[in-house]
């Protein structure tokens, strides 16, 4: 299946393409009129099933006059991850008008509890949904809670609040990409014994925080010549990841892996550049952006753990349609994926 076909969105002509047949099988099938066959009454079927195909559900919307709004809560930064996130949402901005939606973005600083519990508060019951890149803390749950008791369909994005009684998580499993992370470091060390250390965020992300559970798991059993370090934060903030940096690189001689759980690589390897140990310490992060990609590509990153960002904006917007109208959510479809990325196999 295509992963970009959006099931609001998907046409008569999209589940012919699928199934392999003609429209007007598609238009007998839908109907029940006979001389389609069995196996190819199956097949189409089974595809219109798998993308969610609801022919009458635009023209029934129409017909009530039903309207729906949704808003994005997105971090005040410039990572380039959740920029990518935004401009997916501004560009499905046209389908989602012809789908009577409108959808917004709000920034606030999400590494702030008292700032993100602002923001969700002050949206109050204007929206029929939101998606939102949460903080664990427990104003925030709050906010989330109350925002659900009022009716409003909550859905996180990229970082969970899972105690919270938000609908759904959007986004990859973080332990597994941590795990991944520990193992690549390890891996690419190559029997060294040495330090290995972390810069995150903040560990009030829960994205973040699963991410080290991740890789503390598999150095503790699979690398038991490693040491890993206590995690530095940098709030993914390029200058303040490339002090932390610089200061690894000086004070911890036998620092053989580094791997940043979050955004502001590019001020990671300004660090290791400044220290002379590009290349010496094996670097490990997050998301395939212009940046990372020139890092692969120079050498300065080892492997990029990625995620599609335009997948998991469209994901969340059709999760959200789907609450909003009350219908089925295909957890297969809305499974996000881990990618691992090096410069022999960047795409």
């Amino acid at each position: 299946m295509n992963d970009e076909i959006d099931p609001s969105s998907t046409t008569l002509k999209d589940v012919a393409r699928e199934a392999g047949v003609s429209i007007a099988t598609v238009d007998r099938v839908l109907h029940g009129r006979p001389g389609v066959r069995k196996a190819t009454v199956a097949r189409v079927e089974e595809t219109i099933e798998r993308l969610g195909f609801r022919p009458h559900a635009a023209a029934a919307e129409l017909a009530r006059g039903l309207t729906y709004r949704f808003c994005f809560v997105m971090p005040k930064s410039t990572n380039v991850f959740m920029e990518e996130i935004q401009q997916t949402v501004v560009r499905e901005r046209a389908w989602l008008t012809a789908r009577r939606t409108r959808v917004d973005i709000v920034e606030t600083d999400v590494f702030d509890a008292n700032a993100l519990t602002q923001t969700l508060e002050d949206i109050g019951p204007t929206y029929d949904g939101l998606a939102v890149v949460a903080l664990d803390h427990p104003r925030v749950r709050a906010a989330i809670d109350d925002l659900v008791a009022a009716g409003i369909h909550v859905v996180t994005l990229v970082s969970d609040v899972p105690s919270s009684k938000r609908a759904r998580y959007v986004g990859i499993d973080n332990i597994a990409a941590g795990r991944t992370a520990g193992s690549l470091i390890g891996r690419f060390i190559g029997g060294r014994k040495g330090k290995v250390a972390v810069i995150a965020g903040s560990l009030a992300l829960s994205d973040h925080t699963d991410r080290f559970i991740g890789i503390s798991r598999v150095i503790a059993s699979d690398f038991p010549d490693l040491e890993l370090m206590l995690p530095l934060e940098g709030r993914d903030d390029d200058e303040t990841n490339r002090r932390l940096t610089a200061k690894l690189a000086a004070e911890v001689p036998d620092l053989v892996g580094l791997y940043n759980i979050g955004a502001g690589t590019p001020g990671v390897v300004a660090g290791l550049a400044e220290s002379g140990r590009t290349g010496e310490v094996v670097f490990v992060g997050h998301d395939l952006t212009v940046h990372t990609r020139r890092f692969l590509l120079n050498g300065s990153m080892d492997a990029v753990i990625s995620q599609n960002p335009g997948r998991e904006a469209r994901s969340a917007l059709r999760v959200l349609q789907a609450l909003a109208r009350k219908e089925p959510i295909s957890t297969a479809q809305e499974t996000i994926g881990i990618d691992i990325v090096i410069r022999e196999n960047l795409p």
